[in-house]
């Protein structure tokens, strides 16, 4: 099994300066921020699959299974979890490369090696890796964005929250450091979700994801739907609070904390509740 090829070319288009987004399930991804994003991206555009990876050795396939298809009681095809690298056709400002399916269990640095090596093959002039996670922050306040970056220099120039912290890593963070020593920009973009709606769908949080990444790439994306359900979302949830006075104290001790991060790239206010959230969270939505 080493010996087959790790990642399959099925042709290397001709691009300009195009960036490589990466959008893998498995990850921290507070309220599905990260995975909405996605969806709307490829939503109406399958693009063009570029390259494969060989998820028989990246997998666990007991824990993500294939898909069986019966008809009449007829094994007639079997649906086998893919990894795959795709050319966005609706965005035309800047070339979109899109990196998705299931994050690897195995082969990590491998993984991470023949993604590298891709972006060399097709020119990637940047990386940039979307997730989210919960956060002390109010619904009712912009969702701030969050970064980690492949080097110093790149945190410089984002107008983004940065943090100190050590939390658990996933393989987008080892994309992103594979990236950086190979001199390729590596982003990494966390939507902050409101800690009490960590467990439900926050459109607000995807709608900030594909904010943030238009600002990094310059591609236009098209936010469709997500900005008439943010702001339901928030009508909805001013409503829950405004019936229980506990909820309303509790959101105005958030407001007050938000705002008195007036410089929105200051360091988070407490880094080991940070990650002792994030640690919560990971516990909470373990996948086997």
């Amino acid at each position: 099994m080493a010996d087959r090829p790790l990642v399959e070319v099925l042709e290397t288009p001709a691009l300009d300066g195009p960036i490589l987004l990466l959008a893998l399930d498995g990850w921290i991804d507070a309220a599905g921020a990260a995975a909405e994003a996605r969806q709307r991206l490829l939503e109406g555009d399958p693009g063009r699959r570029i390259a494969c990876f060989d998820t028989d050795r990246l997998l666990d396939h007991r824990a993500r299974r294939p898909t069986l298809h019966l008809v009449d009681g007829v094994s007639r095809r079997m649906e086998w979890p893919a990894l795959e690298l795709f050319l966005l056709e609706s965005t035309t400002e800047t070339d979109v490369l899109v990196l998705h399916g299931p994050e690897p269990d195995h082969e990590w640095r491998a993984f991470a090696e023949a993604v590298v090596d891709l972006c060399r093959q097709l020119d990637v002039q940047m990386v940039v890796g979307l997730g989210a996670y919960p956060a002390a922050v109010p619904h009712t306040r912009p969702t701030r964005l969050s970064c980690t970056a492949g080097s110093a220099d790149l945190t410089e120039r984002l107008d983004f929250v940065t943090a100190t912290v050590e939390v658990p890593a996933g393989v987008q963070a080892v994309i992103e450091m594979e990236a950086g020593r190979a001199g390729i920009p590596a982003i990494g973009l966390w939507a902050q979700v409101p800690h009490y709606l960590s467990a439900t769908s926050y459109p607000p949080a995807a709608l900030a994801l594909l904010a943030g990444l238009a600002q990094l790439s310059g591609a236009t994306v098209d936010d469709g739907p997500l900005s008439e359900a943010s702001l339901a979302t928030r009508a909805r949830l001013d409503d829950l609070v405004a019936r229980n006075p506990e909820h309303v104290t509790m959101l105005e001790k958030l407001e007050a904390a938000y705002d008195d991060l007036h410089d929105v790239r200051g360091q988070l206010p407490d880094g080991d509740q940070l990650a002792a959230e994030l640690e919560r969270f990971l516990r909470s939505h373990d996948d086997g």
